[in-house]
């Protein structure tokens, strides 16, 4: 009779202390629509807050905390800054998200 795997529990606490900080970054509906809109591609700022419709400064305080997250990345060309999604996993909750939530066509 074969014994139940151990489970490690200081991984599993860790694990779940990394999935409850993706959750509360996403758990913010601005910052949810901004990461929903990158996974079409990069995107200027002035480009995010015109298809979002989120102003300033409430778009820079929130592409902060994702840049801070490490969930969107920035690239600078000239004096435009782009965003894109920089975390695997929030691109696979997203997608989940996206799936449950969003209109079909």
């Amino acid at each position: 009779m074969a014994l139940p795997k151990q489970i490690d529990l200081a991984k599993l606490q860790a694990a779940a202390g990394e999935a409850c900080a993706l959750l509360k970054v996403l758990s913010n509906p601005d910052r949810l629509l901004l990461l929903c809109q990158m996974t079409q591609g990069e995107f200027s700022v002035s480009e995010l807050e015109t298809i979002t419709g989120i102003r300033q400064p409430t778009l820079s305080q929130q592409l902060t905390v994702l840049r801070e997250e490490k969930l969107a990345s920035t690239r600078r060309e000239g004096k435009q800054i782009f965003y894109s999604i920089a975390s695997q996993e929030a691109l696979a909750v997203l997608q989940v998200l996206y799936q449950l939530y969003c209109p079909k066509e």
